[in-house]
């Protein structure tokens, strides 16, 4: 990984908040994209956020994107474009919690300070035998001190990015190599048989489902879109007129449910396609839907939204579910739907 090694730490800083809540082999390609657009934090500050968040697209948990934006500027402006290179003014920068303040603090100032993800949480639950719940408080003070006590204070950047390692390739979640690790006479868990059952969390996630259908209205060869606001997920990026629904919509009442939200006047739309059903897993919850092509004879009252061209939809940065839909080889810019109805 190019991030390997790196003493950059705006280049550290960068790869650890991709791969939050991201894959390795997914987080790799946004990582080269950005690290090209954007070499410095200079660049990254002075880029147009639409365009930041279009090579975001796709990643999810979009705060994170929002946060590297607003730290980015205040390095800028604030600290004249030098990074912090202590632990507690890297702490206090938005949207860096004490693991990634760690990792940029050990890797690229060696200082003194232990990164404690998932795979150090793991290793340690396992080789010490731990069954404190890693997700509760205590259970993160313990691990945490645990993890500073064991460091190598001399080689702080070798041993955490050691440990992780060996966490990721070794003493994995699932199908761990026990019978190959150099470690397993010791091992607490290896030898009590208690391995699959460690590292214990607390907290069962309860997840809702939520039905989004999206109406893509067209008039005049455009359409209609607005940028998404604060509160809710994928915050500052674009959508098409929304309606959400509890429970999914039968395909006979779609036109009676549209035009009982007052979207639409009757006689001033025409329904050109229907989606097929698309489906996103979040965190918390699952998305739903569809979408809807319509056409209009006149302008809409949709306030809140702005018409724009089809070529202009490209810059734009949408959630995974919209561009999802827009990448299907059943749909098109042009609006070509294969299953028109």
């Amino acid at each position: 990984m190019p991030w390997k090694g790196e003493k950059d730490p705006y280049k550290i800083w960068l790869s650890e908040i991709i791969l939050q809540q991201t894959r390795v082999d997914q987080g790799l390609a946004y990582y080269n994209r950005f690290i090209a657009n954007f070499p410095t934090v200079q660049d990254l500050a002075n880029a147009a956020e639409t365009k930041v968040f279009k090579l975001w697209e796709g990643l999810g948990y979009y705060k994170r994107c929002k946060n590297l934006i607003a730290t980015a500027k205040y390095i800028n402006d604030e600290l004249e474009g030098k990074f912090p290179d202590e632990y507690d003014n890297i702490l206090s920068l938005k949207g860096i919690g004490p693991y990634t303040a760690a990792a940029i603090s050990s890797f690229a100032f060696n200082l003194p300070y232990a990164v404690v993800d998932g795979n150090v949480f793991r290793v340690l639950a396992r080789y010490f035998g731990i069954e404190t719940p890693v997700d509760s408080s205590t259970g993160k003070k313990q691990f945490t001190n645990l993890a500073n006590e064991l460091l190598d204070k001399k080689h702080p950047g070798n041993y955490n990015q050691g440990l992780m390692d060996f966490g990721a390739v070794v003493c994995k979640p699932q199908l761990p190599l026990c019978s190959e690790c150099i470690m397993n006479k010791s091992c607490i868990a290896y030898l009590q048989g208690t391995v699959q059952q460690l590292p214990i969390k607390e907290k069962l996630l309860t997840k809702k489902t939520r039905w989004l259908y999206y109406l893509v209205i067209e008039l005049n060869n455009k359409l209609y879109v607005r940028k998404r606001g604060a509160g809710d997920i994928w915050e500052n990026l674009y959508e098409f007129a929304l309606i959400e629904s509890k429970d999914q919509w039968p395909l006979d009442s779609i036109k009676m449910k549209i035009m009982a939200t007052g979207l639409m006047a009757k006689g001033n739309f025409e329904i050109l396609g229907i989606s097929q059903e698309y489906k996103q897993l979040l965190t918390h919850q699952t998305i739903r839907g569809q979408f809807i092509h319509l056409k209009i004879k006149s302008p809409t009252p949709l306030n809140t939204y702005k018409l724009v061209t089809k070529k202009a939809l490209q810059q734009l940065p949408f959630p995974k579910f919209i561009s999802n839909y827009l990448k299907d080889k059943n749909v098109s810019l042009n609006l070509v739907y294969s299953n028109k109805k």
